[in-house]
């Protein structure tokens, strides 16, 4: 019996998927530059036919997952409440979805950052100026809404501050004091201090160190 239309649109989706879960685990363990097409297709378990059918290079593939990372950042349309509530979701949001999705927020970070993939991150961001202008409106929006002077400074400082913790929870996952960071960004922005931590775990504050090569080939091994 022919398959439904609903049932094959669900196996190509399906097939889709697995394609693009191979490739941020690909890329996250070797590099974008390092990885190939085999590579995923090996990992993915699928033809090499397939994936080109869905991605015909490499480029394609970083620039499905980079749309996917800039849609993760729009989520923050959604947030409701005072514009301290939604600052402080902001904040707490962008920390825990960091922790959560350190694969694609390194492999983000490579993108933009190399010559010969930041143009691709280049040409996503563009695709999504739209969605990219409305978040930046609406961080704009709460420093608005809270009395700042120039609310589009405070957004790209906001902006930049969370960024550059994601590159050093990106670097130093295991020694980051995400909760320590946390509460002073809170105070910072003169926000009630949280009565509860974030549910992650996140180390005292000591000193940023990366995780000694012997044990990091005893865990992976």
């Amino acid at each position: 019996m022919p398959r439904s239309v609903s049932t094959n649109e669900a196996l190509r989706e399906r097939s889709r998927e697995r394609i693009l879960g191979a490739a941020l685990e690909v890329f996250a363990e070797k590099g974008y530059e390092a990885a190939s097409i085999s590579d995923v297709t090996q990992r993915a378990e699928v033809s090499r036919g397939l994936v080109t059918y869905y991605f015909p290079n490499k480029l394609r593939l970083a620039a499905e997952l980079l749309d996917r990372w800039l849609d993760g950042i729009g989520a923050i349309l959604d947030l409701t409440g005072t514009a301290d509530e939604r600052l402080a979701g902001i904040i707490d949001g962008t920390l825990m979805a960091t922790v959560l999705t350190l694969p694609i927020q390194r492999l983000a970070i490579s993108l933009m950052l190399q010559p010969s993939t930041h143009p691709v991150f280049a040409e996503v961001e563009s695709a999504k100026s739209v969605r990219v202008a409305q978040i930046e409106d609406a961080i704009r929006t709460i420093f608005a809404e809270r009395g700042a002077p120039d609310p589009a400074i405070e957004e790209m400082l906001l902006r930049a501050t969370l960024e550059g913790i994601t590159v050093k929870l990106a670097i130093y996952p295991e020694t980051f004091p995400v909760e320590a960071v946390r509460q002073r960004l809170h105070t910072s922005y003169g926000l009630p201090v949280p009565s509860t931590p974030l549910p992650i775990n996140s180390p005292p504050v000591d000193r940023l160190r990366a995780r000694q090569l012997r044990e990091w080939l005893i865990r992976a091994g």
